[in-house]
């Protein structure tokens, strides 16, 4: 049995929904890995980031993002509107979470109360999940011909590196 891991570090854009197209990195993670067969894990370890398994769309809108991605965000903007403003739309973040959060020392997460405004980049993660697995046949993951890997970030706050760990497992 085979173990391997690797780890994408993504950087967010923090004005508007992140797509990374990340099929590419994933294939050369499981050739590089010698699974011949088995499966491949993607996992977010960010709470308003996803894993998502859609297809390669070719056009594209003026800020880059493939018309399948602006139609989800325009659907998600309609069901889960965007946090702008503390007491609007969430209660997300509450007095004790956001002491919590100010009292950390981590540069992930600054002293500012703004930045975390993002409770609806926490629901929408938690529509789609962390993470997808895809069977490995051939040193290959089975994704078909248009269908692609994208790792997404919904918190629209500020820049920020992303990780995104693989797992490949098998013989």
């Amino acid at each position: 049995m085979i173990t391997y891991t690797d780890t994408l570090t993504l950087r967010s854009n923090g004005k508007r929904v992140s797509y990374h197209n990340i099929t590419e990195q994933v294939k050369a993670i499981v050739e590089k890995s010698g699974v011949k067969t088995g499966t491949c894990l993607v996992q977010s370890p960010h709470t308003t980031c996803s894993v998502i398994f859609e297809e390669f769309v070719h056009d594209k809108d003026f800020n880059g993002d493939e018309f399948l991605q602006v139609d989800l965000n325009n659907i998600l903007d309609k069901m889960v509107p965007r946090e702008l403003s503390e007491n609007t739309n969430y209660r997300y973040p509450g007095p004790e979470h956001l002491d919590f959060l100010m009292s950390l020392n981590d540069p992930n997460y600054p002293c500012d109360p703004g930045t975390i405004l993002n409770g609806d980049a926490h629901i929408r993660a938690s529509l789609f999940g962390a993470s997808e697995n895809f069977i490995i046949k051939e040193n290959t993951p089975q994704i078909g011909t248009v269908g692609y890997i994208y790792f997404i970030d919904f918190d629209q706050n500020r820049v920020r590196d992303r990780k995104c760990h693989i797992l490949v497992m098998g013989n």
